[in-house]
């Protein structure tokens, strides 16, 4: 049986489908019009700040990070991949992060031995969150943001604080079928 899967399950590898990947648990509790309104359950998230354009940030980051997933952390342990890769920041500032997986606590999850990573707890939060294909280049992350907050413009849900972008396939995907959202905390107004 997996003999006869190969060939699909190699035609998803390439086109960068995420099968079976770990994402955060979610809600929707609302929509407007493309723009979700999700409620997400408390998470943790390995994160490090990087200085540089948003592009290059988001590269320098993730070297560090997945070495941290792939057991360069104080137990030697491996943790599981998760999808989205998070960044937030302006300015040449940025915050990019990997989520871990739900099994983990803050007590549990394995302390990295790169003294850049800090391991931070999220609590829950509401989130309007707008999807978008193509690379993950600025304009169109500036392009989704701006697409995002005029859709929250005179709606009930009011914006709470700079958001950011969550990017969820490998960079061999097919821009067309990558999967990428802009993303801003909001409360009900």
């Amino acid at each position: 049986m997996l003999l006869a899967l190969a060939p699909w399950l190699a035609a998803c590898s390439v086109f960068g489908m995420r099968s079976g990947t770990e994402e955060p648990p979610f809600t929707i509790i609302g929509q407007i019009g493309e723009v979700e309104i999700r409620r997400y359950a408390p998470r943790l998230v390995a994160e490090i700040e990087v200085a540089g354009d948003e592009a290059s940030a988001r590269n320098a980051a993730f070297r560090p990070l997945a070495a941290y997933i792939f057991g360069e952390n104080v137990t030697g342990e491996r943790i599981g991949m998760t999808a989205p890769v998070a960044q937030a920041g302006a300015d040449g500032a940025w915050r990019i992060g990997f989520f871990m997986p739900a099994r983990y606590s803050l007590d549990s999850l394995p302390r990295p031995r790169d003294p850049r990573i800090t391991i931070r707890p999220l609590p829950e939060a509401d989130v309007a969150v707008l999807r978008f294909s193509g690379l993950p280049e600025p304009q169109a992350v500036a392009q989704a943001a701006s697409r995002l907050d005029a859709a929250l413009a005179g709606s009930a849900w009011m914006p709470q604080g700079p958001g950011g972008a969550w990017f969820y396939d490998p960079p061999w995907t097919i821009p067309g079928l990558r999967r990428s959202e802009a993303w801003r905390p909001v409360r009900r107004s």
